[in-house]
């Protein structure tokens, strides 16, 4: 496994976005499919980018997926508090799942918050049904913080993210 962890190059986006808008239609964690409005943010790279950092995962040139990672606020940030770093949209190609690629972005991610400075903690969200993401926090020692736990659309009282939370 040579798998290598990265900033994502301009190039990359819109077929990252596609990656992850796949990933997340795939898995079914869209309530509306493909008229999901969420969908757009999926596939928004080039936005997160200007607003946050983009780092993917790639062996042999190929890319295998990617995630967000918000290092302390700004318009990328969903839960982080001050002095919390954030990850967002992490996604993996499935024809690339178990190779280790998710469990790298994720600890990417938390090395990137020990060398920010101030960062106590790294906090994400999660559906319940992402379980295979959740092993992959749990191994790199991020715990549940149910406390936290929070409802992206009021309107629909269904849909609850689960928050994790590493402290650094």
């Amino acid at each position: 496994m040579n798998i290598l962890i990265r900033p994502a190059d301009p190039t990359e986006y819109e077929p990252l976005g596609e990656i992850t808008a796949q990933a997340y239609l795939q898995d079914g964690l869209l309530d509306f499919g493909e008229s999901d409005a969420y969908l757009g943010e999926l596939r928004a790279v080039a936005k997160r980018a200007a607003a946050a950092d983009v780092l993917v995962a790639v062996e042999n040139g190929h890319l295998l997926g990617g995630v967000t990672f918000v290092p302390s606020g700004g318009p990328m940030a969903d839960i982080a508090q001050q002095g919390e770093a954030e990850i967002r949209m992490l996604a993996v190609a499935r024809e690339a799942r178990g190779k280790g690629a998710g469990e790298s972005l994720v600890r990417a991610c938390v090395d990137r918050a020990r060398a920010t400075a101030g960062c106590t903690a790294v906090v994400l969200s999660t559906q319940r049904t992402m379980h295979a993401a959740h092993r992959i926090y749990e191994r790199v020692g991020f715990t549940r913080a149910p406390e936290r736990d929070w409802k992206p659309l009021p309107e629909l009282d269904d849909i609850t993210l689960l928050t994790y939370e590493l402290t650094l």
